[in-house]
């Protein structure tokens, strides 16, 4: 067994390995070997084994993206949480058992610990604990590649770390240099606090330029008058591979968790000849830890002010409906739970005869579709014209022969169903949004929705 480094006073090891917590910004740690990790697991009342073995399932999923290996599991049976350890010391001295017997570098339980119980449970293993947000993070960390993206992940990482700032005793401590002021001083546990404190305001303030800066984009294409979709889904689920296939764009395509965090946003042409502006996003998973929605914001608003959402679900995936409903969730926390959406089932090439009737059956109105091969992709297409049609109206002009100027925008700005030449001049039947209704209000003859089909 290899021997363990020492950790006096609770305190994690900095060996590295996405277990190391303590670098000031991203970036930081070193990935030259891969941690041996035992995932840790609480059954609650109203919990079943397996949900349970799901979560864990994707924990392993995390650990491994985020660069180690899971070697064992220990699952326990609670009422509820232990204040100190979250399990009990009794599953403590199991969970160090299968650590030292394993030669486990790391320990990380599936739902989030208090910083008092991080403590206590490292002080007692001997090893760092770890909790589901912190490999999150990391796995954020890893994957941020522009200077939004970055700045956000390293503002959910700080927030995360200042409340699990460990006391370092008294060494550390800076000594005054005069009479009255010797003694123990200014801790370096309260320099650090500082410290992390000035660097979370100064990216609040580069986040909060980048924010004004992403606003102004989006009225910029609300300007436009391009309806807006935007592709949401569980992480991994397909939505960057769509948005290649409808587009031609190049956004990256990697079979593991949260490989995209920047938003990307390409012209879609669709079947009827209108074109919409659709918006890639962040995967969503269970148990999204709230710091690194807050961090996000910016990003999460292009959902939020989506005509349409898209949602993408892996429908050859060991449970479709409970990742349907953790993307579900996040959409009513970032204020999107209201807008229209549409369901799309990927995959279909790999599911079993009937898989997918069964799936399309029990959700009306959603369609399925192979992003690797392809197939299905026009249905999506016809699909995404059809429901942003239903949020239009079908109102009937009159223009007047002496104004072609404003026939030509009834077709640029609306999809004209029904033209007629009359003796005055020309009757258009058109499905229009509300701003350009309002430019054409002097030539409506009549509200006629739904008239025409």
């Amino acid at each position: 067994m290899n021997e363990l480094p020492d950790r006096q006073n609770g305190e994690s090891s900095h060996r590295g390995g996405f277990g190391d917590l303590a670098g000031e910004t991203t970036g930081l740690i070193d990935r030259s070997f891969r941690e041996q990790i035992v995932l840790v697991a609480v059954q609650f009342p109203g919990s079943t084994s397996d949900q349970i073995d799901a979560n864990l399932d994707e924990l392993a999923q995390l650990v491994d993206t985020a660069g180690a290996d899971p070697v064992d599991r220990v699952i326990q049976r609670r009422d509820a949480p232990d204040p100190a350890t979250y399990v009990g010391k009794g599953k403590v001295t199991e969970i160090q058992a299968a650590s030292d017997g394993s030669d486990a570098d790391t320990v990380v339980f599936d739902d989030e610990l208090s910083p008092a119980q991080q403590f206590n449970l490292e002080k007692i293993l001997k090893r760092t604990a770890l909790d589901r947000t912190a490999v999150i993070l990391d796995i954020f960390a890893q994957n941020a590649t522009t200077m939004e993206g970055k700045a956000q992940v390293e503002l959910a990482q700080l927030q995360y770390r200042l409340p699990r700032l460990r006391r370092r005793g008294d060494q550390l401590s800076q000594q005054g240099g005069g009479i009255g002021t010797r003694g123990p001083g200014e801790t370096q546990l309260e320099v650090d606090r500082r410290r992390i404190q000035r660097r979370l305001a100064k990216l609040e303030k580069e986040l909060t330029g980048l924010r004004t800066t992403r606003k102004n984009q989006r009225k910029s294409r609300r300007r436009s008058r391009f309806h807006t979709v935007a592709i949401v889904g569980y992480t991994n689920a397909g939505k960057s591979t769509l948005l290649n296939r409808l587009t031609g764009a190049e956004a990256l395509v990697e079979d593991r968790l949260f490989a995209t965090l920047d938003a990307t946003t390409r012209r879609l042409p669709l079947p009827g000849g209108e074109t919409v502006l659709i918006t890639d996003t962040v995967g969503f998973i269970q148990k999204l830890p709230t710091g690194l929605i807050e961090a996000f914001k910016s990003t999460l608003e292009e959902v939020a002010e989506a005509d349409l959402l898209l949602h993408v679900v892996d429908g050859y995936g060991p449970d479709p409906e409970a990742h349907m409903h953790a993307v579900r969730s996040v959409l009513r926390e970032i204020g999107a739970g209201d807008i229209p959406e549409l369901t799309v089932f990927n995959k279909i090439d790999q599911l079993e005869d009937g898989g997918i009737d069964h799936l399309l059956h029990r959700h009306e109105g959603s369609v399925g579709f192979s992003a690797r091969t392809g197939e299905g992709l026009d249905r999506v297409l016809a699909a995404i014209g059809d429901r942003l049609r239903s949020l239009t109206q079908i109102v009937e002009l009159m223009i007047p022969w002496s104004r072609g100027d404003v026939l030509a925008a009834a077709h640029r700005e609306g999809e004209v169903l029904l033209e007629q030449h009359e003796e005055h001049g020309t009757r258009i039947q058109a499905r229009f949004d509300e701003v350009s209704q309002r430019l054409l209000a002097d030539f409506v003859v009549d509200d006629v929705s739904g008239s025409v089909e």
